[in-house]
Order: C-alpha cells, then sequence, then structure tokens
C-alpha cells in the first residue's frame, strides 16, 4: 500500500497477546494491499511471538518487557515505510478502519482514530480520559478529542524528530501528540469505534492515570513553560495580595504569610520565563 507513492509500515507492539494477534495479523494480511507489519514482542511469557512468527512477518523480540513505548520505538527505528501505523494487539482497534486513517495522512503529520463514545471502554479509563483530555487542551491550547489513542499514523521523520523526549511506557502516545501539537504540526482526528479487548489490561488506572497528568505538565512545559509557570505565579500573587488586604483592613497588620506568597508568585513568575527563553533556544538547535 503506498500514500502518494510512499511506503506504509504497520507497527503491532505487543505482550502476551496469544489470543488475539492472530486474528490481527491475518486480518491485516487478507486486506487488498499489502504492508510492511512488525510486530514487536514485548518479552512475552506466552506464545505470543512464535504465533506471529507463523505469519511470515517480520517480528522482533525484546528479552525482557520494556515498556509500550520502548516497542513501539524499537519499531519505528526498524521500520522500512515512509509512514508509521500503529496498532494494538489486543483486538480494540478494527483493521478495516485502516483505510479511514491512510486517507488523510498525505497533508497531515498524523492522523489519529479518535474514541468515540460508543467505544466498549470501562467507566474508570473514560473518567480517566475526561481529566487527561482537559488538563491537556488547558495547557496546550488545542482541541484533543482523544490524547492517548493507540490507533494512529504519522509521518516516520516526526516520530524520529522527538526519539529522544518519548517515554518506555503507556504515555508514549499522549507525549507525541502534544509534541506535534505543540511544534505546529497538522494533526487529524478521524472518529472509530473501539472494540473490547481480548484479555486483561496492563494500564493501572490510579497509577498510570497520575503518572498520565504528570507526563502532560512535563511535555508541555518542555515546548511553552509559561502555560504551567504562569497560573501557579498568578494563583500565589492573587492569594498572597487578598492575605494582604484582610490583614491591614482588619488587624492593621501586614503577615509574613501575604509577603511569602508575594514573593513565591514573583520567584515563579521569573523561573517561567527562564524556562521559557531555554525553551526557545532549544528549539532553534
Amino acid at each position: 500500500m503506498t500514500v502518494e507513492d510512499k511506503k506504509v509500515s504497520i507497527i503491532i507492539p505487543a505482550y502476551n497477546e496469544e489470543h488475539a494477534i492472530g486474528k490481527i495479523i491475518e486480518d491485516i494480511k487478507n486486506l487488498p494491499e499489502q504492508f510492511e507489519i512488525l510486530v514487536i514482542d514485548d518479552g512475552s511469557k506466552d506464545k505470543t511471538a512464535s504465533i506471529a512468527e507463523s505469519f511470515d512477518i517480520r517480528v522482533i523480540r525484546h528479552p525482557m518487557n520494556k515498556g509500550y513505548g520502548a516497542a513501539l520505538k524499537t519499531g519505528i527505528r526498524n521500520a522500512s515505510g515512509d509512514y508509521i501505523l500503529i496498532m494494538d494487539a489486543d483486538g480494540q482497534h478494527r483493521v478495516r478502519d485502516i483505510y479511514k486513517l491512510l486517507e488523510y495522512i498525505g497533508p497531515y503529520d498524523m492522523v489519529v482514530g479518535a474514541r468515540t463514545k460508543k467505544s466498549k471502554t470501562t467507566l474508570h479509563r473514560r473518567i480517566a480520559q475526561f481529566i487527561m483530555i482537559g488538563t491537556a487542551e488547558y495547557l496546550s491550547g488545542q482541541n484533543i478529542p482523544d490524547l492517548n489513542s493507540g490507533f494512529r499514523i504519522m509521518k516516520k521523520e516526526r516520530a524520529l524528530e522527538y526519539m529522544n523526549i518519548l517515554p518506555n511506557g503507556f504515555s508514549f502516545t499522549t507525549t507525541i501528540t502534544l509534541a506535534i501539537l505543540m511544534n505546529g504540526y497538522s494533526v487529524k482526528y478521524i472518529p472509530i469505534e473501539a472494540e473490547t479487548r481480548i484479555g486483561k489490561s496492563k494500564i493501572r488506572p490510579i497509577k498510570d492515570g497520575f503518572n498520565f497528568i504528570l507526563l502532560i505538565v512535563r511535555t508541555v512545559s518542555l515546548f511553552n513553560p509559561l502555560k504551567v509557570f504562569l497560573p501557579i505565579s498568578a494563583l500565589l500573587m492573587t492569594l498572597g495580595f487578598i492575605d494582604l488586604l484582610y490583614e491591614v483592613i482588619f488587624n492593621f497588620n501586614i503577615s509574613s504569610a501575604s509577603l511569602l506568597l508575594i514573593l513565591s508568585s514573583i520567584i515563579i513568575f521569573f523561573f517561567g520565563i527562564l524556562a521559557d527563553q531555554i525553551s526557545a533556544i532549544r528549539r532553534l538547535n
């Protein structure tokens, strides 16, 4: 399959997905066009790798479990295509939806399969996604229908551009989404319906949810630090002046707490300015 005469590589990271991986590969190989298929077995303890190898496709094995992002990075480095299409190995993504993404990849740097409300996801995952997307949209100033969808296609050069900041865990997709958006590249979101995954999810809702939020703040800080520092500075300054006015009006006194809040606000503001300058210099190099 070519997009504007360019080759597409499909990367499938897999960890203990013996019950789903065979059906996915078979469905891809039955498509009218032929894709390069790379399965990255991330240290599976079951038959995932052997099942994938039975289809005479390229399978790369990690000797140990390194993480979802690490598997994707291995696939990206080894892919021969100009475009990288990633999809999960748990049966959530419909193979036929590949064409929905391919339709738009020409003028866009990345096309994301955005899960609709009809998608079969658990309640706690919906809540976590709502919080993460809200945080990411505020910090990035962008509309993000789906922040961490594992079904997307991108130009390989974009993935390689941010390889040094992409994490080895599940937050890979979150990071690359924010990195591409914050650098002004074009992203298209295509509605898709996700199926119920086959097997047990590897995501830990509470721990991974907190890590996702922390990662969003860190990633946005890399490209637009003032989005993080200015609100904090403004909040502390406001609290400081409120406390100062209260003490002056009612106690005829200036409290040390109000001075500390105002001083902290000023320090954080200048930290933000400094971080913004460093970020600008880094982008130029």
